[in-house]
């Protein structure tokens, strides 16, 4: 198998970032977790949050970054997201950057990529922030809190995540 391409995301990659990204919410926190999302909030929270729309609005946005890892066919892989920071804490500030997504298809899971996009966008982070880091988890997800801990990232609050009208328990973490 040739190696994936890593490469910034671009407007024609839209479609496919957004099948990429509702297909891995689904089978990461409904298939593989359990939650329990009301089919309602479930679909408005990924309609808002994955349509071809949503996901060109969300590529232009100032000051974020994005990037994919694409097959040797074309096939998006995974992805990261990184932007302004948005999380609710009170020593968070706008000007520092926030990893926002870190998406691995279930096909591409044990590749590395979710680790290659990381160190990717990490590096982008450092270099468009003013001040930490900022990284939202679920509280549910062991595996990301243990890669986020490797690159020094510490648990520094908690907060509520919408999905629809549901609130996923979610973690702040910090780093710097």
């Amino acid at each position: 198998m040739t190696e994936p391409l890593i490469r910034p995301a671009v407007d024609a990659d839209a479609a496919a970032l957004g099948e990429l990204g509702r297909q891995t919410f689904v089978d990461t926190f409904v298939a593989g977790f359990g939650i329990p999302y009301p089919a309602d909030d479930l679909t408005a929270f990924l309609d808002a949050s994955f349509s071809p729309e949503a996901i060109r609005a969300k590529l232009r946005e100032p000051g974020a970054a994005w990037w994919v890892a694409e097959a040797a066919n074309g096939e998006l892989l995974a992805f990261a997201n990184t932007g302004p920071n948005t999380l609710p804490h009170p020593d968070a500030r706008p000007s520092h950057a926030e990893l926002r997504r870190l998406y691995v298809s279930k096909s591409a899971q044990g590749l590395g990529l979710g680790t290659k996009l990381l160190a990717v966008a990490l590096e982008w982070m450092e270099a468009h922030s003013d001040g930490p880091l900022w990284i939202g988890v679920w509280s549910g997800n062991l595996k990301a809190q243990k890669l986020y801990a490797a690159y020094g990232f510490e648990k520094a609050g908690e907060y509520q995540y919408p999905v629809g009208r549901w609130l996923d328990d979610e973690f702040i973490l910090r780093r710097g």
